[in-house]
Order: C-alpha cells, then structure tokens, then sequence
C-alpha cells in the first residue's frame, strides 16, 4: 500500500507520462529529502513489477521518467482515484489540460476510467469543457469509436492552456491549480529566471503578469517538447527584432535551454517578446504614440459622439486614458493574446447603455480596420468612456440650466430673473420666453427645468410654478423642487416613460423559444411586418450579440441594433416560459429596443428603467408571469 506522498509522485510521473525528472527536483517538490525519494522510487518500481506493465526508465546524470502503454495508464489512473478521489474542479481541469496537449482523441469509457467516475460525468465536463473553448475558438470534435479531441489552431490552444484557472475561478488557488498540473522543478526554474530578468533588465512585472509569464513559459516548454510549434509570419518576426523584450526573451531561452537541454525555435522567442511587450507600463505606451492607435481611437470617438451625442474628444483625460489603454489593447489583439476582465459581468449589469454603445462603436472600428476587439476588452473602455461623461455631467450639474417662461412682459421677465440669479448662485438662466416659443427654445437649448408663472403642457424637462414676483413662500417651493432634483440625481428615467414606446401588438409572452437567437428572430420579425423598422434589423441585432451577450443581469436581456435600422421608436418584449442561456446568464425576460435615430436621447434613460427593473426579481418575475399585455403593463406602472 503506498502513503500519500507515494502516491502523488505516481500521478505526476503519470501525467508527465515519457518527460524526464530530476530525483532532486521531485524531492523538493514533494518536500522530503532525495534519500526519501529514491526509496519511494524503489517501493514505486516494485509497486508497478507486481500490478502493471508500466516501469520506470533511470537515466544517469539526466533523471527518471515513467513509460506506460494507454490502457496501463488508465488502469493506473483508476487505482489513484480509489485513493484520493478528486474534486470535479480538479477533474475538469486535469481532463481540459490532457486534451490540449494530446493529440490522439479520448473516449468517454477511458476517460470515465481514467478518473473513476461515470460516463454522464465525463460528458458533462466535455460540455462545461466545450463552452469554455468557444471563446479561444477551439472545439470538441467527437467521432463514434474514436473519441473526442480538441481542434484548432497551436496559438488558441496555448491561450486556452494559459487560461485554465477559467474553469475553477471560483477557487482563490485557481492559478495554483494549474502550476500544479506542470513539473515542480521547470515551475522553479521559470518562476527563478523571470526574476533574473526583471532585476537584469530593469523591467517589473505586476504580479498578475508575471504569474501569466511563468504560466506561459511552462505552456511553451511543454508544446516545444512535444514538437507542437507556432507559426509566425517572417515580417511578424522583423518588427519585434530590435526590440529590448526581444533582447529579453533571448536571453530567457538561453538560460532555459541550457537548463532544461531544450533548443527553443526563434518563433518561441518571439512569441514571448509579444507577452514582455504587453506587459510594459502605461508610461511607456503614452510615451510611444502609434498612428494606427490614433486613428482608432478618432473613428471610436466618432461614433461614440453620433450614438451618445456627448463631445468626448473635448475630454482630455479620457483621449489621454484611449491613447494608453488602446495601444496595449491592439497588440493584444494583434498577436492574438487574450485576456479576460474579472469585472465584465459587473460592468454590463452597471453600464448597460454605455456597454452597448461602446461594442456598436467597435462594430464600426472592425468593419473599417479589421480589428475585432472582444467584450472583455471592451469592457475597460466602457470604464473610460462612463468617467468621461460622469465628468461632463459633474461639470453640469454645477450650474443648473434653468428657462424663465413668463407671460408678464418683459420688465415682469427681467425682473424675476435678476432676483433668481441674486438669490440663486447655482442657476444659468438660458432666456425668458413666453409660452409659444417653449417648443423651438428647448430644441435649441439645453433645458434642465423650467421656472414658470403659469402651468404648462410640458413634462420634459420638469417644471415649477412661482409668483413672478418670487416672494418667501415661492422661495421655499423652489428650495423643495431644486432639493428633489438633487436627490433624484436629475433622474433621467422613469416607468411610465419605458410605457410610451410598448404596445401589445409587439409582445410576445410565455414564448417557447429554446435559443437567444430565435428570441431576437421572433422580436425582429413583429417589428419588421408592422414597418418600424427595416427588414436588415434582426440581422443587425443578432451581429451586435454575437459581439457581446446583451443579458444585464436579474434575468432580463436588452438586443438592439443601430438606429438607422430603425424606422420608429418601439420596445418589443418577450416572455420566457423557461430561463434560457444567454451568454453566460440565464433570462425570462426580454426587451427589444428599436430606437429611432431622432430618439437617440432616449436610448440611455430607456436602458436606466430597464436596468432599475433588473435590480428588483420580485418585479421581473412579476412581468414574466403575466397572463397578457394589460396585465404586464400594470406590473410596470405600479
């Protein structure tokens, strides 16, 4: 019977199957001393004479490896995990490893073997596995008597491998759990030189980049020893050449090399210098401007201006915070270099309407430059783009935009104003006008509220009624009406408002739809054949989704596409009869929005209710339930 120690050596000789091991660095790993480790070699040996036809290969002044035909592997596989069964964490991660760095394809008895669990077991860590793989476009391909393999392309599959704490993110060791699945003594060795290099070069690395140049390191010694190389175009391999991360990433695989008796091709050393060059400080991308950076950054921009009618490009510090944050960004792109944003789901569920606006803006920047930037990414410009307009809603909010609506005459109007402006410091009075040209002042001007000596028909924006005269108690309502405006923080939405642009005609309740792409189908369709918008928008709305799952979080999703597919302002809705994948979220609850391009205003308080009823499940559930449109419509006013 072996001890636990004894038995962890097995399973790393077992999952390093033929690599070569150093006595002293298993030792050092297992944390006993060399003496120790030989004499578990000789229990290990007698151990596998007596059970397997696996045996152990010494090779002196080099180290140890184990050699084991398929099915004794499997066989001893299964006699590990009678012992130490693994958590369904450790196994999909094992099982995703072993498939990215095999080539020969896995059948579900073996792999049900292999980790002693049952065949349904396997298929849904194939399933779980075959999700995960989508983003690194990579696939499970499954043939009966054969098995199932990962395909793709050698720079996805290095991507999936660096990121496989992915699958067991939930766990705080999640990156240690995949340093596990590789050899101690090359993780000390890596984690020892990177080190090296930063003290050599003057170059620090943030904790996270360097964990991922270690874990990237590891990934690129296994597949060179497995003969899996990267291709990489002769002019990709110039323009790096005189680079200092080139000079870096020269001197790294020397001293690997001459370490681990490993030749690295020079594709291996420039695809490491891509990973130094991302990992260099803000500073230094500031300090080195790209043209193709400006020039994405001028199309975002402009598109951003059109969507949100805001004039970014004025906003110095967010041009500043795009020229850094992008020339980063497009390298990554550029060399295939993924990232994922731990906050993408929080940034959606918060900035819905920014996030939309920022991946249509990217849709543009694609399909004139041929640079799709995915959501993850997106998601950190959507950071930029909502401080900036914080910034310019802060510098608004300090001046409250006010129209004098008086009947009076004109000395009655400038006298009421000079006694706001006295008594009132925080007030731009934009003109005083009578009833009739309310309508053309407001399309011209910016109106926060109206200050008015007689009711109006107007309900946006909102507006007081007060004595011209501006006496003690008008001053007090006035007070309350400016303390409310505060406290609501302007509100720029509300419920009865989201009613105004939904009809029966364009709901569809307890639908049985089993894809999200059938849901947008369904909705596009009823607006198409009612003429509000043109026959392209489903097309459209299904493109942006693909870019980046539209669900906001609390079971509701919002499609839309570009307003010049739109012909009138509507919300279309669905009701689900069951939750339903949408992206990584589940949602019973789906809002259309088709906004006109004379409605671009609308389109961000419009998102705002939405996202409100987003935080309230009794209410989704509510609207979910509702029998028919009357019946949703209340749920909505109440």
């Amino acid at each position: 019977m072996m001890n636990d120690r004894q038995t962890e050596l097995l399973h790393k000789l077992l999952i390093h199957k033929d690599e070569v091991f150093r006595v002293q660095s298993l030792a050092d790993e297992l944390e006993c001393s060399e003496k120790t480790l030989r004499n578990d070699l000789k229990l290990l040996e007698q151990f596998l004479q007596t059970e397997s036809a696996a045996y152990l290969v010494r090779k002196p002044g080099i180290g140890i490896s184990l050699v084991a035909p398929e099915e004794e592997k499997a066989k001893l596989f299964n006699r590990l995990y009678q012992t130490e069964k693994k958590t369904d964490q450790d196994r999909k991660l094992e099982l995703a490893y072993r498939m990215l760095v095999e080539e020969k394809a896995f059948s579900l008895n073996e792999l049900a073997a292999d980790y002693y669990t049952t065949i349904p077991m396997i298929k849904n860590d194939l399933d779980v596995i075959r999700q995960w793989l989508e983003s690194y476009h990579l696939q499970i391909i499954s043939k009966q008597r054969l098995g199932s393999k990962i395909t793709g392309e050698e720079l996805n599959k290095r991507n999936a491998l660096a990121h496989l704490s992915e699958l067991v993110a939930s766990r705080a060791d999640s990156n240690q759990s995949v340093i596990q699945l590789f050899p101690g003594y090359e993780v000390d060795i890596v984690r020892q030189l990177v080190r090296q290099l930063e003290q050599l070069f003057s170059f620090h690395f943030a904790e996270g980049e360097k964990e991922s140049l270690v874990i990237h390191a590891l990934v690129m010694i296994k597949r060179t020893r497995q003969n899996s190389l990267i291709s990489i175009k002769d002019d990709e391999k110039a323009s790096v050449h005189q680079t200092q991360e080139y000079e870096m990433a020269e001197w790294f695989f020397h001293r690997l090399g001459e370490v681990l008796r490993i030749k690295f091709p020079i594709e291996e050393q420039v695809y490491f210098t891509w990973h130094l060059i991302s990992c260099k400080s803000p500073e230094w991308s500031a300090s080195s401007s790209d043209p193709f950076v400006s020039e994405v950054i001028d199309q975002l921009t402009f598109q951003m201006q059109i969507m949100t009618m805001k004039n970014f490009r004025d906003d110095r510090v967010l041009m500043d915070g795009l020229q850094i944050h992008l020339a980063s960004t497009i390298h990554r792109v550029r060399y295939g270099l993924t990232i994922r944003n731990p906050m993408l789901s929080q940034i959606k569920k918060m900035y819905p309407y920014m996030f939309s606006m920022v991946v249509m803006g990217l849709e543009e920047v694609k399909r004139k430059y041929e640079l799709a930037i995915p959501e993850d990414e997106a998601a950190y410009l959507v950071l930029h783009f909502q401080a900036a307009v914080e910034r310019l809603e802060k510098r608004r909010n300090r001046m409250k935009h006010v129209l004098i609506v008086c009947e009076l005459g004109i000395g009655m109007s400038h006298l009421l104003q000079a006694k706001l402006e006295q008594t009132y410091k925080g007030l731009d009075i934009v003109g005083c006008v009578a009833e009739r040209n309310v309508d053309s002042t407001l399309k011209q001007s910016h109106v926060d509220f109206i200050i008015s000596t007689k009711p109006l028909q107007v309900t946006d924006p909102p507006h007081i009624v007060i004595s011209p005269l501006l006496e003690a108690e008008d001053k007090k309502q006035l007070d309350r009406f400016l303390q409310s405006m505060d406290e609501s923080g302007n509100k720029e939405f509300n419920m009865r408002s989201l009613i105004d642009y939904i009809h029966e005609d364009f709901c569809i309740l307890k639908a049985p739809f089993v894809h999200r792409f059938k849901v947008i189908e369904g909705l596009a369709d009823v607006l198409s054949e009612k003429g509000r918008v043109k026959p392209t928008f489903g097309h459209r709305t299904l493109i942006r989704e693909r870019s980046s799952a539209t669900a906001i979080g609390g079971g509701i999703a919002i499609p839309h596409a570009p307003s010049e597919e739109v012909h009138q302002t509507t919300i279309a809705i669905s009701t689900l009869d069951e939750p339903l994948e949408w992206g990584d979220e589940k949602v019973t609850v789906v809002f259309m929005l088709a906004i006109a391009p004379n409605d671009q205003k609308r389109t961000r308080p419009l998102m705002q209710a939405i996202s409100k009823i987003s935080e309230h499940p009794e209410l989704v559930e509510k609207i979910r339930r509702a029998d028919n449109f009357s019946e949703m419509k209340q749920v909505l006013l109440k």
